[in-house]
C-alpha cells in the first residue's frame, strides 16, 4: 500500500476528501480506499450519493497521476472533470462503507486524459463511468 506519502500531493481539500489510501498505481491504472464518514458533505440521509461517488472516481485519477509525477519528481498535475460519460449507478453504498475504487487510463487526446473508473464495495459493483479530464498544461 502506498497511502501517506502521496495524500499530500492529492488535489483533495476539505470538505472535498474522497480518498483514504492510494493502492495501486502503474502506468494506465490507479486503486484507491474510501470510507465515507458521517460528516461527509456529499452524505444524504445516511448514503454517500451519486456526486460523491463522481468526485471519488475522479480523486482516484488525480492520485495515480500525482503518484507518477511524483516519481519522475514532477509536480502533481492539475485536473478538472471535462466529461462524464455512461454514468452508472447500481446502489447508493451507506455512510461508514469501505469503497475500492480503480481508474484506468484508455487514452490521452491533446490535454485531455480518458478514464474508465469504477468502485466497488465487498466486489460488488456499487457505480461505474467513463470520464474525460482536462489537464493543465504545466506552463499556464
Amino acid at each position: 500500500m502506498i497511502t501517506k506519502d502521496i495524500l499530500p500531493f492529492i488535489p483533495q481539500r476539505a470538505p472535498f476528501v474522497m480518498i483514504d489510501a492510494l493502492l495501486y498505481v502503474d502506468d494506465t491504472t490507479a486503486r484507491t480506499s474510501f470510507k465515507a464518514k458521517a460528516d461527509n458533505v456529499f452524505n444524504e440521509d445516511g448514503f454517500l450519493a451519486e456526486a460523491g461517488l463522481l468526485e471519488n472516481i475522479a480523486q482516484t485519477a488525480a492520485a495515480g497521476a500525482g503518484y507518477n509525477a511524483l516519481q519522475q519528481s514532477k509536480p502533481a498535475p492539475l485536473g478538472y472533470i471535462a466529461a462524464v460519460k455512461n454514468f452508472e449507478v447500481f446502489f447508493l453504498p451507506a455512510i461508514n462503507s469501505e469503497l475500492t475504487t480503480e481508474i484506468v487510463t484508455t487514452g490521452h487526446v491533446m490535454n485531455m486524459q480518458l478514464i474508465s473508473g469504477k468502485i466497488l464495495l465487498n466486489d460488488k459493483l456499487v457505480a461505474q463511468c467513463e470520464m474525460r479530464i482536462f489537464i493543465e498544461p504545466a506552463d499556464s
